[in-house]
């Protein structure tokens, strides 16, 4: 759906961020998006990522979140969003239990990451959406670097309706966080409910309120 978007409407937006608060504005087209997706899909398979492996993303909304979690889909891994109100001993224990290869992860949690650092022994490598490198943790990638200078193209992985596609964990309001498991025909028809929901169209402009990493 992504890459379709892309060649039908290349040059029309397709996300923009918004914080008044600061006067921040910024916006990618959907020849961008899927572009910044296939980036991320080619260095994610660089850095070792095969189908049914786990990526952990920890970032606030921004205009990177989505590109990311569809470049993580494309590679046929399992995308795990993490809730920003999880602390640092919360974190390692999803990354562990979801067997995380890669985290992802925005400037808004150094200091818990860094709390963590080397003792979620399953992490193989880790991603930092943000300007230059993390204080005090050495290793970590820039996120924006080894995106530069990797092909746009597609890789083209075979990707089947019933393949695990996300796991989601559970708000831990009762207990530990659980995982749960879904597909790419789950979230093809999660989407196909929202659309019969709000009867979106082209024309339409949908604000994202909620936390990305609950949707």
């Amino acid at each position: 759906m992504l890459s379709m978007n892309a060649q039908i409407y290349p040059n029309k937006t397709s996300l923009i961020e918004r914080d008044p608060a600061l006067g921040l504005r910024r916006e990618i087209t959907w020849w961008e998006f899927d572009n910044m997706s296939n980036r991320l899909d080619n260095a994610l398979i660089s850095h070792g990522i095969e189908k049914s492996d786990k990526v952990a993303i920890l970032m606030m909304n921004c205009l990177e979140w989505l590109p990311i979690y569809f470049g993580i889909l494309k590679t046929g891994a399992l995308a795990i969003p993490l809730n920003f109100r999880f602390t640092g001993p919360e974190i390692k224990k999803c990354l562990e239990t979801a067997g995380a290869k890669i985290l992802i992860f925005g400037p808004e949690f150094e200091d818990r990451i860094r709390g963590i650092a080397g003792k979620a022994k399953c992490l193989e490598h880790a991603f930092y959406v943000g300007d230059g490198q993390p204080s005090g943790m050495d290793g970590i990638a820039n996120f924006f670097d080894i995106i530069r200078d990797v092909p746009t193209d597609a890789p083209g992985i075979d990707i089947s309706d019933d393949q695990e596609a996300a796991l989601y964990f559970t708000s831990g309001t009762t207990g530990t966080p659980k995982p749960i498991v879904l597909t790419h025909s789950n979230l093809v028809s999660a989407c196909i409910t929202e659309n019969h929901h709000h009867l979106q169209t082209h024309e339409d402009n949908f604000l994202c309120i909620p936390p990305l990493y609950h949707t």
